[in-house]
């Protein structure tokens, strides 16, 4: 098959002519949730999942509609949620400018989150709210109570396990006497100053989860960062922390309305878009993918993976059941407060 063809390309066209076999060779080494988003990825708008009968009074024509399975891991479903999600969010919105900030993770700590990925995934979430609103409200820099929306992606472009999350913030917030205070124009926190307390943060936070004995790691990772002993662990921590951590901050979006637009894309986005395929056969998958390294109109590239490895990689972003991949902080996380900030 490919992007030529009548019907769009699918990634449950992958599972579909790949899926048994891929389960066979894993065989418990496939978590149940990753099973189920291959089962319901598979099902989705087909016979298998039901139908509903449509009917239009004015041409009188009937069409039968396949039910979506509605897993957040499909890439068919993710269009009418973000549409739903943009019209919930949109009367939140605040007459300001909004930054985009972004936390990442490095190579080595994101390999051991991925062995403790609600665990890590968690306090990814918990450090960088943290850093915003600690800095924020520092006079220092704003002085004021922020509120931001995070949502956590794991992925790259080339869907390896890369965890980050984004994160848009109102360009103020409120000071102690619950008046509205702006940041300066077209900036917002200095991203040096959030990089240092967002990797102290969460490195504190790893070395606590290994005090407890919550976190797990295998393979060669284990001798890499000592994980078996103590003393060599706290040394690896520390290293992590004398490291420069990448915090990303954007430039001011134009307008409220072109922020929510934006997020709303980015908080129903999975591993890799339908769009992105350009062809699928019995052993291979083929589909674009951005280089970074490279500038401008170049860094668009295809990339060809047997279907084993493309469905290895699809999984590996499979969320931990209930995990919330959408939170709200600060301002943005109390109903009162927002509307005390909309007046202000």
């Amino acid at each position: 098959m490919s992007n030529n063809s009548r019907t769009p390309l699918d990634v449950a066209d992958v599972f579909r002519l790949s899926g048994d076999n891929y389960k066979a060779a894993h065989r418990g080494h496939l978590s149940l949730a990753q099973l189920k988003v291959m089962s319901a990825i598979e099902r989705c708008r087909s016979a298998q999942l039901g139908a509903h009968h449509l009917h239009c009074e004015h041409c009188d024509t009937d069409a039968i509609a396949y039910n979506s399975c509605r897993n957040r891991h499909c890439p068919k479903c993710q269009g009418a949620s973000a549409k739903r999600w943009f019209a919930a969010r949109e009367k939140q919105l605040l007459p300001v400018a909004y930054y985009h900030v972004v936390f990442t993770l490095p190579a080595e700590v994101a390999q051991l989150a991925f062995y403790n990925k609600a665990l890590m995934y968690q306090l990814l979430f918990k450090a960088a709210s943290q850093t915003l609103l600690i800095i924020a409200g520092d006079t220092r820099h704003l002085g004021a109570e922020i509120g931001t929306t995070m949502v956590l992606h794991t992925w790259g472009s080339a869907m390896m396990h890369h965890p980050h999350v984004h994160c848009i913030v109102p360009g103020g917030g409120l000071d102690k006497a619950k008046q509205w205070k702006a940041c300066k124009k077209g900036f917002f926190l200095p991203v040096r100053v959030l990089s240092r307390l967002f990797r102290r943060l969460y490195m504190q936070g790893v070395a606590e989860l290994y005090a407890s004995k919550q976190l797990l790691c295998f393979g060669d990772l284990t001798q890499a960062i000592g994980f078996e002993h103590a003393a060599h662990f706290t040394a690896w921590c520390k290293q992590q922390q004398s490291m420069e951590w990448v915090v990303y901050a954007k430039p001011p979006f134009a307008g409220p309305r072109a922020v929510l637009k934006y997020l709303s894309r980015y908080t129903h986005r999975v591993a890799i878009a339908n769009r992105r395929l350009q062809s699928i056969d019995a052993t291979h998958v083929t589909f674009t993918y951005k280089d970074y390294r490279r500038k401008g109109n170049n860094m668009h590239r295809a990339m060809q993976l047997t279907c084993g490895e493309f469905m290895r990689r699809f999984l590996l972003h499979v969320l931990p059941t209930g995990f919330h991949r959408i939170r709200h902080y600060g301002l943005l996380a109390s109903k009162a407060k927002l509307n005390v900030a909309r007046q202000a």
